[in-house]
């Protein structure tokens, strides 16, 4: 072969090289622009990622505070609708009551002069017979008709049964006037004891026995001295209503159960409800509730006073009661109102308000 030949062919391999050189270079550039692309669309991707990854916590939890301010509308309408039944029911108390009063004290007032009357009529008719002895005998055989011996001996029973009934009418009329108070919006000095007083005057019935099969309810009030206390009293009547009404649901159950479960050895226990007030100190007072039930477990006593908690049967209880009187007596009176209970050992709430 012809030296010619070999550098021809030297030359061309050289051409090729650098042609082959020329594109490596440009797969290379290729390569590192690829892996710049590919870092690029990685990084484009995780933020893509993240972006979504926080809108989803962002839904979550907007879906969480739409479903918590749901939930809080929902207990608002029913505490307003409560509200609005109290109110309603205010007015309608204190409309009947103020409808009975007239006429109770009409009857009230002139029982003692009607007794008087017919102590009179009877003094008269002793006359007659004293100074008359044989009377005619149409006067005899009417006498003995309407037995006057036994009119006259039970006239003071009757009219002692009238007056202690119209007494009693007076005293609820008062209750009622006292629990229902119209100027419960304002906040003014008011006897504590006077609305506890009414409280029980009025769920006087279902501390009796009625249609229970046990003794009635016994309550035991052991007041302290306190001043007029300044706080909006309505409201403050609708908690004690709330919670003296919830102690004879549970003695109810408490003691009905006993009734049924135990039929052979029926219990001596006595339900009671017993209310202490004091004062804690110079700017707080207490009132205490208890009744010697069956009392809560832990897992229901942290629930007592959320709203819609009941453990009542549906249809007798709206689960508003207690959590209605958390509010008026933690947020409406700036006080504490508190539960305290174990199993088998009863429960007592403990009212704490602030003395204005």
């Amino acid at each position: 072969m012809e030296p010619t030949d070999n550098e021809s062919r030297l030359k061309e391999l050289e051409k090729t090289v650098r042609i082959l050189t020329k594109k490596l270079e440009r797969s290379e550039a290729d390569r590192q622009q690829l892996e710049k692309v590919s870092e690029r669309k990685e990084i484009v991707l995780k933020n893509v990622i993240c972006e979504l990854e926080e809108s989803q916590i962002a839904l979550r939890n907007r879906g969480n505070e739409l479903e918590n301010a749901l939930k809080n509308l929902k207990s608002l309408q029913m505490k307003l609708v409560e509200s609005e039944k109290m109110s309603a029911l205010g007015v309608l108390v204190a409309g009947i009551a103020h409808e009975i009063n007239n006429p109770v004290n009409f009857i009230y007032g002139n029982l003692n002069y009607a007794q008087t009357y017919f102590q009179d009529l009877l003094r008269l008719i002793a006359l007659y017979q004293e100074h008359y002895p044989e009377p005619a005998v149409a006067i005899k055989q009417e006498m003995e008709i309407i037995e006057i011996d036994f009119i006259q001996k039970d006239s003071e029973k009757i009219f002692r049964s009238m007056t202690v009934g119209a007494e009693r009418i007076a005293e609820i009329v008062k209750s009622l006037r006292t629990f229902s108070r119209l100027d419960e919006a304002e906040f003014k000095a008011v006897d504590i004891h006077e609305g506890i007083d009414s409280t029980l005057v009025i769920l006087n019935n279902r501390l009796k026995l009625s249609a229970r099969n046990f003794k009635e309810i016994k309550v035991i009030k052991n007041y302290g001295k306190l001043p007029l206390v300044k706080c909006y009293a309505g409201h403050m009547n609708q908690v004690f209503m709330n919670i003296i009404d919830n102690a004879i649901d549970a003695l109810e159950d408490s003691f009905l159960s006993k009734a049924t479960t135990d039929t052979e050895q029926p219990t001596n226990k006595q339900p009671q409800i017993q209310i202490s007030t004091g004062l804690i100190d110079n700017n707080w007072l207490e009132i205490r509730i208890a009744d010697n039930g069956l009392g809560m477990e832990d897992k229901v006593l942290t629930k007592l006073f959320d709203p819609f908690f009941t453990t009542k049967a549906v249809g007798k209880g709206t689960g508003l009661g207690l959590s209605i009187s958390y509010q008026i007596i933690n947020e409406l009176h700036g006080g504490k109102l508190d539960c305290y209970s174990e199993l088998g050992a009863g429960a007592e709430f403990v009212i704490q308000i602030p003395i204005q």
